[in-house]
């Protein structure tokens, strides 16, 4: 094992391993990745793996452009198959405003080269036939949605990283991380210690724990995740083709072919907490109990939506663990009061986002700084003040409302007051309507009697409708929290 290395990367799960990889692809080969287990331990193995190019901040978008686009080049390099099936994804939209939703991701579509289109009815029923889509108002098309296999996808990118010069040490756990006068970092291991220039934290679900043996208080928290796989369908198996996912968010679930059968997931607004008090060291290939009556209302309008899933026997049941922050970005970038010591942690769309985060990670620490601005990322964003009751107070409701469209200045109420000054009630008073930042509660607006509420949407709120009866302008221009 090397004694000293430009960048040392905790943590060998996907994100871990791509980070490896586009560190040597930026020209640092003298890299390590040290992983406790093996692997993909941890919430890697078991995710269902499934991929999109869409998201609602356009430079988002752009990573997981990137990322799709990079698994079948991953293939041809490495060797190493990924396990790529894209079949296309439907997205459904019931109601307006995910309608509304959906035609803005179909414009950045057009605007950044991306294949993302509406649909007929007819046409979906095509490329679908399982589908009953009665209730739709609107239908997109992802021609290069889909998914891919968990293992493959790290395995190909810690054979591309080996392949320049990277090491990867399996089931060599990290005892402590200690910050020298010289800016450079000693990590601790039971096979040896290694001098390095970058630490990077992408323990997953053990993040928080690596993160306190720097002195790091990182506000994430682990979760249970269902999802389940039916027996063989009939109607699948006599097709010679793949069918399509289906993104129904307005259903809360998800749902794409599994072998002959169906893969269904959801985010239940019934979330149980995991390991609060810190994720046990000895977990590795774990799974919870299954508790499917938890997602039985998700799980029954996906039956609704696709009738044969609600004849189908269940073959086998996923219930695993995932870490959240608290608005379920990734905690990504340096850590102020740490010279040379970077998170990654806390990431839920990982096998969209993986090759996405890691050409970020790698260019921030290479080159001083990301090719996209990815403020809404940077870990910087969550100090002391987001504490164990903020972070699960706000887990809780990121994850019941993983799918609920999250409009443009967004306040979610969940964890708050945690911060607030002396003229908090006065301001109140006098009408101020307030959101937060950086954990402070500040007035966005005011209106003209106190007790008016927020509104979201992608139309005018009440905020800009001057002259509507009981509320003024805004003094001044308004300013939004990224809270």
């Amino acid at each position: 094992m090397r004694e000293r290395a430009q960048a040392l990367v905790i943590g060998g799960g996907v994100i871990g391993c791509s980070i490896l990889y586009h560190l040597t692809r930026l020209g640092w080969s003298d890299v390590v990745l040290l992983e406790r287990d093996e692997l993909t331990s941890g919430s890697t193995w078991h995710a269902a793996a499934n991929i999109h190019g869409l998201h609602d901040s356009a430079n988002i978008s752009r990573l997981q452009h990137y990322t799709m686009g990079l698994y079948k080049a991953l293939e041809e390099e490495t060797g190493q198959s990924c396990g790529v099936f894209q079949p296309g994804s439907l997205y459904l939209a019931q109601t307006e405003a995910r309608a509304h939703q959906l035609r803005l991701q179909a414009a950045k579509a057009k605007l950044y080269g991306m294949n993302f289109h509406e649909i007929t009815r007819d046409e979906a029923e095509r490329l679908h036939p399982l589908v009953d889509f009665d209730g739709v108002r609107l239908i997109m098309f992802e021609p290069d949605g889909g998914n891919v296999d968990p293992s493959g996808v790290t395995n190909a990118y810690a054979v591309g990283a080996r392949q320049r010069g990277a090491e990867i040490h399996r089931f060599t756990p990290v005892t402590a991380t200690v910050p020298q006068g010289d800016g450079t970092w000693i990590v601790h291991t039971p096979k040896g210690d290694i001098r390095t220039e970058w630490v990077v934290n992408a323990a997953g679900l053990w993040a928080r724990e690596v993160a306190a043996m720097a002195g790091i208080a990182l506000p994430l928290q682990p979760t249970e995740h269902q999802y389940f796989v039916t027996e063989t369908i009939a109607e699948i198996a006599a097709l010679d083709r793949r069918l399509p996912s289906v993104a129904d968010r307005d259903g809360e679930y998800y749902l794409r072919q599994e072998g002959k059968g169906l893969l269904i997931g959801a985010y239940e607004r019934d979330m149980r907490f995991w390991a609060e008090d810190g994720t046990p060291a000895d977990f590795a290939h774990d799974l919870f109990p299954d508790d499917l009556d938890r997602i039985e209302e998700n799980v029954m309008r996906a039956m609704a939506r696709v009738p044969v899933a609600g004849t189908a026997g269940i073959k086998r049941v996923i219930n695993g663990p995932m870490i959240w922050s608290p608005d379920g970005n990734v905690l990504l970038g340096p850590v102020p009061e740490k010279p040379g010591y970077f998170t990654c942690c806390g990431i839920i769309p990982g096998f969209s986002q993986s090759a996405g985060m890691g050409l970020m990670v790698a260019d921030w620490i290479v080159e001083g700084e990301m090719r996209y601005d990815m403020f809404a990322w940077d870990m910087a964003r969550f100090g002391d003040w987001a504490d164990a009751a903020f972070t699960k107070a706000r887990v809780r409701d990121a994850y019941a409302h993983r799918f609920a469209i999250h409009f443009p200045n967004e306040e979610r109420a969940a964890g708050r007051p945690v911060r607030t000054r002396p003229v908090y009630e006065t301001r109140k008073e006098m009408g101020a309507v307030v959101g937060v930042n950086a954990g402070w509660e500040h007035p966005l607006w005011f209106a003209d009697r106190p007790g008016v509420e927020d509104t979201s949407g992608f139309t005018r709120q009440a905020w800009c409708a001057a002259g509507s009866p009981g509320v003024s302008p805004s003094r001044g221009s308004r300013r939004r929290s990224s809270g």
